[in-house]
């Protein structure tokens, strides 16, 4: 954080094309030398980081792909807009000319440093969406950019946002390695625990396990009122939990209508279909009984023996990448949504170790559960301190 406030003093107003160029450096990607490339697939929002590429020799590169990139400068994505991404390169590679390579004039007048972070302000972003042009593929020109305007510190205060910026950059690949890092230990424990218990006598079909379901929910018709029962969307169903937090609304429904339907705790809740495959059959469990809120069709709910199965084993085990790539085996697709039913759910197969060996398990990703939670409240002061610095980017406009 910075030790004392940003001076205002000094500032003018600049226009982006006053301090910024499009690099224009054209090559035969097969003659160039080069051996990597970066799609607009290849650029995650929200985040300067470059993470994954292609390699020209390998893949097809339409005729698009002329536009060489090195270290230092910035690519910003033209196509789309409201996607916001913006990657820093630390390699050289060639990219799309819709995707704009862009660096200083400058560098006494812009800090080469500082033109990533300044593209990401919100000020940036909402000028790039507001001036792109069409509605199925919007897109926007780089003399449109050119005409961005906003404040521009005094280079002294540019290299101390640079400093601050770094520091809070720094923080967020170390948290993202740690959080990355407890996601693997997580991994490696329940792989371990499958294995030493995945003998034939050691397995059971999910439907031998449960005492209630699998049960679909109900999605009523919508209510004008705020009072009443409640239901969720699935994005309720996240990181193995079942949190309607942000996604609820109100139903039509009377209270026998309901009452099959409300949640308790230790229920667990199956992603019956999704667009996206790898969410379909993903489980989620309510540390919570609600007794104003029916899940929705989209869930199935299942109650599982808990002298056979602890409630918390099941979800780790469940959402295990090999287990639920078994359960996902199942999955059929319909006008792009794919799905589970009952059956399937029934039929699926997970590992019973004896209790005590669940127990122990379970104790030990609670740990690691904890440490995940204080990584994310690490995140979200991060998140606070990024705020206060694009604010002082943007001049205090943000």
């Amino acid at each position: 954080m910075l030790e004392r406030p940003i001076s205002k003093a000094g500032w003018t107003r600049a226009a982006f094309g006053d301090v910024v160029r499009k690099v224009n450096d054209k090559v035969d990607p097969w003659e160039s030398g080069l051996e990597r490339y970066v799609a607009g697939e290849h650029m995650d929002t929200a985040d300067l980081r470059i993470r994954r590429w292609g390699l020209i020799g390998d893949d097809y590169l339409g005729p698009a792909f002329h536009m060489r990139f090195k270290p230092g400068h910035v690519l910003y994505g033209s196509r789309r807009t409201y996607l916001r991404k913006v990657a820093l390169a630390d390699f050289e590679g060639i990219t799309a000319n819709t995707t704009f390579v862009l660096e200083t004039k400058d560098a006494g007048a812009l800090m080469p440093e500082l033109l990533p972070f300044l593209m990401q302000t919100e000020a940036f972003h909402s000028y790039s969406i507001k001036h792109s042009k069409g509605s199925v593929n919007p897109y926007i020109n780089f003399s449109d950019l050119e005409a961005f305007e906003f404040q521009l510190p005094p280079i002294q205060e540019q290299a101390r946002l640079v400093e601050a910026l770094a520091a809070y950059r720094s923080s967020e690949e170390a948290l993202g390695v740690a959080a990355d890092q407890l996601a693997a230990t997580r991994a490696s424990l329940v792989s371990q625990v499958i294995s030493q218990n995945g003998t034939s006598a050691q397995r059971a079909k999910v439907g031998d396990l449960l005492t209630n379901g699998p049960t679909n929910g109900r999605s009523p018709a919508p209510s004008d009122s705020a009072t009443g029962f409640k239901t969720v969307s699935i994005t309720s169903i996240r990181d193995g939990a079942f949190d309607p937090e942000g996604c609820i609304k109100f139903v039509d429904m009377t209270a026998e209508e309901a009452r099959p339907f409300t949640v308790r705790s230790g229920d667990i809740f199956a992603v019956r279909g999704n667009g996206n495959r790898d969410i379909c059959g993903r489980v989620g469990i309510s540390r919570r009984t609600y007794p104003d809120l029916v899940y929705p069709d989209l869930l199935i709910r299942m109650r599982f023996d808990p002298a056979r199965l602890l409630p918390d084993f099941v979800v780790a085990q469940w959402n295990h990448p090999a287990v639920h790539k078994r359960l996902i085996s199942r999955a059929k697709s319909s006008n792009g949504i794919w799905k589970v039913n009952g059956q399937d759910i029934r039929a699926h197969t997970l590992v019973v170790p004896p209790i005590e060996a669940q127990r122990d398990a379970v104790q030990f990703l609670g740990a690691l559960d904890a440490q995940a939670t204080a990584i994310q409240g690490r995140f979200e002061k991060l998140r606070e301190m990024k705020r206060e610095l694009f604010k002082a980017i943007s001049g205090g406009a943000e």
